[in-house]
C-alpha cells in the first residue's frame, strides 16, 4: 500500500498542476505516472524533480541515449523496482541493444568505451555515497570524457538518486511494464 496520497491534475495542490501538466506531456506512457502523481502531494518535491529533469533536458550536452543508460546503471544500483522498470522503459526506446541493457542492469560493460568509463564513474559514485576512486575518473578520462561530461553525468545520478529513494520511500505502485530479469533482457524477451 502506497504510503503517500497520489493527486490528479484537477485535485492536485495548485502549485503542483502545472507541473504535472508538463509530466504526462512528456511521460514515456501518454499519461500520468504514480510516481508524479505521489510527488505532487507536496509541491517542492515535484518542484525539485520537476527541475533537474527540465535542467539537464535544456542543458544537458550528453545525447539521449547515453543519458538513459547513466539512469539505467544508476537505477540498478539504487535499488528500486519502478526506478528500474522506467528507466528500462526508457533506454529500449534510445537505442541500446539487449545484451546492453542487460550490461547496464547488471555492472557489465557495454560494449562502448566512452560510455563504459561514464557509466563506471556513475556505478562506483551510486555504490559510495558519491564517492569516485581516482582510478575510475582516470579510466574515464582516458577514454574520452569531458570535465563537463563528468559533471553533467553526476546531474543524472542525483536525478535518479532522487526518484529512486523517492519511490521506495512512498511505496509507489508500479503502473509502467514491471522490468524483465537480466537474462530475458539479454535474450531480447522484451517489451518496447
Amino acid at each position: 500500500m502506497t504510503r503517500i496520497p497520489s493527486h490528479t491534475i484537477e485535485d492536485a495542490p495548485q502549485a503542483s498542476r502545472e507541473l504535472l501538466a508538463d509530466m504526462v506531456q512528456f511521460s514515456p506512457t501518454g499519461r500520468l505516472l504514480n510516481m508524479h502523481a505521489q510527488m505532487a502531494h507536496a509541491p517542492a518535491v515535484l518542484a525539485a524533480y520537476a527541475s533537474v529533469r527540465r535542467a539537464t533536458g535544456e542543458q544537458g550536452t550528453l545525447d539521449q541515449r547515453l543519458r538513459t543508460g547513466l539512469m539505467l546503471a544508476t537505477a540498478a544500483a539504487a535499488g528500486s523496482e519502478y526506478a528500474l522498470a522506467i528507466s528500462t522503459l526508457l533506454v529500449q526506446r534510445s537505442g541500446w541493444q539487449p545484451g546492453q541493457i542487460a550490461a547496464l542492469r547488471s555492472g557489465a560493460k557495454v560494449g562502448e568505451s566512452r560510455a563504459d568509463a561514464l557509466i563506471a564513474v556513475v556505478r562506483e559514485a551510486a555504490a559510495n555515497s558519491g564517492r569516485v576512486s581516482d582510478a575510475t575518473w582516470d579510466s574515464a578520462v582516458a577514454a574520452g570524457c569531458t570535465d563537463n561530461n563528468l559533471a553533467e553525468a553526476f546531474a543524472y545520478l542525483g536525478l535518479t538518486v532522487f526518484t529512486a529513494y523517492f519511490l521506495n520511500y512512498a511505496d509507489t505502485e508500479l503502473d509502467v511494464p514491471a522490468s524483465p530479469e537480466v537474462g530475458a533482457v539479454a535474450a531480447g524477451q522484451h517489451s518496447g
